[in-house]
């Protein structure tokens, strides 16, 4: 299906340029989003009429989402969750955790405007993409941590994974000379 780009559409397009689109990716996310215009006669001819508003109104949006940015960028949200002693969360911090966080910080950004291939299921440090207008993109930087106590000490940069050592781990050089407590017979024997 041909369409009429009314915004730039990233990997798509630029305001506009009539383009080739799979059906479903039309009906399914730019007619409804309006985003796009199907490619006829009558459309062609409505976009040319509305062509200046609709430049005029992407780049007031490109104003406002660049404003947002300068606040936004380098911005640090922390989210408390169980994790094991690996640092595996029991669960995961998905996009709309963020936005949570993100609005709970006194920013306005809807989770669909963070860009997460995978829900993130480790605790740590994590540099997330924030697309604010298809032209203005900015990072964050996501505080994943079991208390408020660790999330401090992770953006010290401290190590916050607990190394925990299983006696069956050590190896001992004279297992004859280890003391079991309660087991008789372990241990050094006293000489007679």
């Amino acid at each position: 299906m041909e369409v009429i780009l009314l915004e730039r559409v990233s990997k798509l397009g630029q305001m506009g340029e009539t383009v080739k689109v799979k059906d479903g990716y039309a009906r399914n996310f730019l007619l409804p989003n309006n985003k796009a215009l199907r490619a006829t006669k009558a459309n062609k001819e409505r976009f040319e009429k509305e062509r200046v508003q609709l430049e005029a109104r992407n780049l007031e949006l490109k104003k406002e989402a660049e404003a947002v940015s300068t606040k936004l960028d380098g911005q640090t949200f922390t989210l408390i969750r169980q994790a094991g002693e690996t640092g595996q969360l029991y669960g995961s911090v998905s996009a709309r955790d963020l936005a949570d966080a993100a609005t709970a910080g006194g920013f306005t950004v809807a989770r669909s405007q963070f860009v997460l291939n995978t829900p993130i299921k480790t605790i740590g440090l994590h540099k997330v993409l924030v697309h604010l207008h298809p032209e203005v993109e900015v990072t964050v930087t996501a505080n994943i941590a079991r208390s408020p106590e660790e999330a401090e000490r992770q953006v010290r940069g401290e190590n916050v994974l607990a190394h925990v050592e299983d006696d069956e781990d050590v190896a001992y050089e004279n297992p004859e000379e280890v003391e079991i407590p309660g087991v008789p017979g372990t241990g050094e024997q006293p000489e007679v």
